[in-house]
């Protein structure tokens, strides 16, 4: 056992609180290396799910019996537990969403939909995921602005930040992921938002990758706007947070119209709510947010600087451990990388990589991560990705590089 594995040894029994890695996968003990499109949900959250539709189960806000009342105050709990999970600094602040792909439509319908012209300019970064890219699209067509580009460097997969202030200068938003789902690198979010509001931008963090994985402080990050999902945070599908700076939010327009979202309503016109519920049209995903709050807890009771360092000493040790393998092509930085190693394994197609380890019960990803123009800047139309978390363990990173000698020596034959 390694020095880091011995340091984190303590975490492997927390694996017996996520009930789906106890069971074999085609005969084998399932290793599930694909936290990165979602992880498994521990029994504190399965178990508050659970109970709120046992016990809790109603409508929010319009009721007045006792059900209600402890929906009600079970969901707004949770706005409140969100907004102390990333340090915003009121739970106004909080909207429930979907998830990170629905909290920035809202921001591009609902900010940059009101405030962009024609000939406005959008930067992104070339590592976005398509839910920090297809939106701006969008958006910019519709109202006819620009979108660039800041590029990334080489196999590296970091930044190339040397022209960034005269990219960012008369730029309108700013838009950028906290941790690439196909790199695994992580961004200067804090850097880069003050330097882009310096310049007179709105800045927006995707932390799809990040807020289940290490501290946050939307404050100490300087951003306008962070959006983040459930699902990829010990959470349950279908619910996400999407946090704005109060100023900004009250200027906005709803997202969306309904019930719920309205202050009054008349035939000729409407009135809306104050924030946050003015963009929270229609019944919630109420039980999503129970979930979502006992994630949060779950989590903190670890320690998100523990989970963090656990991820990047996985990583380190999986980068060297599958460098060693001849003819693979690992992509995304050495070292200080988040938790998971996307690689190309010679000519082998990535599903095929992803089939022969499901056979043995090693549960990866291929493709292109939603993130086509990364993978064609660099040069390749897909990767296999495994991703970590706090229940994997460097024997299971040991168990993926012993598979991955066996297919590769399979197609060398």
């Amino acid at each position: 056992m390694t020095g880091g594995a011995e340091a984190f040894a303590d975490l492997e029994a927390r694996r017996g609180d996520f009930p789906a890695l106890d069971q074999e996968v085609n005969g084998n003990r399932l290793v599930y290396l694909d936290n990165a499109a979602t992880s498994q949900k521990p029994r504190a959250v399965i178990e508050e799910v659970r109970r709120f539709y046992e016990r809790d189960n109603s409508n929010v806000h319009r009721g007045v019996h006792e059900l209600s009342n402890r929906a009600t105050l079970g969901f707004e709990g949770a706005r409140r537990r969100a907004a102390e999970f990333i340090g915003a600094a009121t739970p106004e602040e909080i909207i429930f969403t979907r998830g990170t792909t629905e909290g920035i439509n809202l921001v591009a319908a609902a900010w940059a939909g009101r405030h962009l012209r024609p000939g406005d300019r959008i930067l992104l970064t070339e590592m976005e995921h398509h839910s920090n890219l297809v939106p701006w699209q969008i958006l910019a067509a519709r109202v006819g602005a620009e979108i660039e580009f800041v590029p990334v460097v080489g196999d590296e997969g970091l930044l190339d930040l040397s022209g960034f202030d005269a990219r960012v200068r008369g730029a309108r938003l700013f838009a950028c992921t906290h941790i690439s789902n196909a790199l695994g690198t992580i961004n200067p979010v804090k850097e880069l938002c003050a330097r882009a509001r310096a310049a007179g931008a709105v800045a927006l963090v995707d932390a799809a990758q990040s807020a289940g994985h290490a501290p946050l402080d939307v404050r100490e990050i300087g951003c306008d706007f962070l959006a983040f999902s459930g699902h990829k945070m010990a959470g349950p599908t279908g619910i996400g947070i999407l946090y704005g700076r109060r100023e900004l939010l009250e200027k906005m327009d709803p997202y969306q119209g309904g019930g719920e979202m309205i202050s009054s309503v008349h035939f000729e016109h409407s009135a809306w709510a104050p924030v946050p519920h003015k963009f929270e049209a229609g019944t919630p995903d109420i039980s999503g947010a129970f979930g979502l709050r006992a994630a949060m807890d779950y989590l903190d009771a670890i320690g998100r600087e523990r989970i963090m360092a656990h991820d990047l000493a996985l990583a380190e040790y999986a980068y060297a451990r599958l460098a060693e393998i001849p003819g693979i092509r690992l992509l995304g930085p050495a070292r200080g990388r988040a938790g998971l190693v996307s690689f190309v394994l010679g000519d082998i197609h990535a599903h095929d990589v992803v089939m022969l380890a499901d056979r043995v019960g090693i549960a990866l990803r291929g493709g292109h991560h939603c993130t086509q123009p990364l993978h064609r800047r660099l040069g390749v139309e897909s990767t296999v990705r495994a991703s970590f978390y706090l229940y994997n363990t460097f024997a299971e990173v040991d168990r993926l590089a012993d598979v991955l000698r066996e297919i590769r020596r399979y197609f060398s034959r």
